[in-house]
């Protein structure tokens, strides 16, 4: 008796059988194995957010406010409490506030906030005093003349004060350096705030001292 011997497949047809086997099981609701994949653990904290504001902020008794700190390449604000003494005068109350924010500037951030990437350029204590003679009245004269502080410090400095009680407002604040130098008002504008490393805040001067 003549066997005969079934064509062998071509060998394009195996794969395609395959492709149809699995079409085939698809179809009728079984899902193919699928290989586990492991990319590790994700991130803990979205880095410059953090979960909830500082709880040592909320307990310490004093006027809210906000200063800027870095996070990344950018000024991001965070809040903060300063303490003002009662029966300060207008100008005298303007000092206090903005030697209390340029205090927590060069303070280290809290332990929430270095966890979620924020930082500080100021490294050193700055004395803030009020205008002299000749001075805008607005003057907030520095122990530290602004252009010798980094462009990342004087940019947190100006974007700070400018944004808070001890300015006029208007996203600017008038600073000196400790020497006769002419005031000059800084702003604080968004491409500071955006890349303070690239952009240092625009300045013009505004009175002799």
């Amino acid at each position: 008796m003549t066997v005969r011997r079934l064509p062998a497949l071509p060998r394009f047809a195996v794969p395609a059988a395959l492709t149809a086997l699995l079409a085939l099981l698809a179809g009728c609701g079984i899902r193919p194995t699928e290989v586990p994949t492991d990319f590790g653990p994700a991130p803990s904290r979205v880095r410059c957010s953090l979960a909830e504001p500082d709880a040592s902020a909320r307990t310490v008794p004093g006027v809210p406010a906000q200063v800027f700190l870095l996070c990344g390449s950018s000024l991001v604000a965070v809040d903060r409490t300063v303490r003002v003494p009662d029966g300060a005068s207008d100008s005298g109350r303007r000092v206090l506030m903005a030697q209390g924010l340029v205090d927590q500037l060069a303070q280290p951030p809290s332990g929430a906030e270095k966890e979620s990437g924020y930082t500080t350029d100021v490294r050193q204590r700055v004395a803030v005093t009020g205008p002299r003679a000749g001075d805008p009245e607005e003057t907030l004269r520095l122990d530290t003349a602004p252009e010798d502080l980094t462009s990342y410090a004087l940019a947190q400095v100006v974007c700070t004060l400018s944004d808070s009680a001890a300015a006029e407002g208007d996203g600017s604040v008038v600073l000196a350096g400790p020497a006769d130098s002419s005031a000059r008002r800084y702003t604080c504008t968004d491409e500071v705030r955006a890349r303070p490393g690239s952009n240092e805040p625009p300045s013009r001067r505004v009175g002799g001292g």
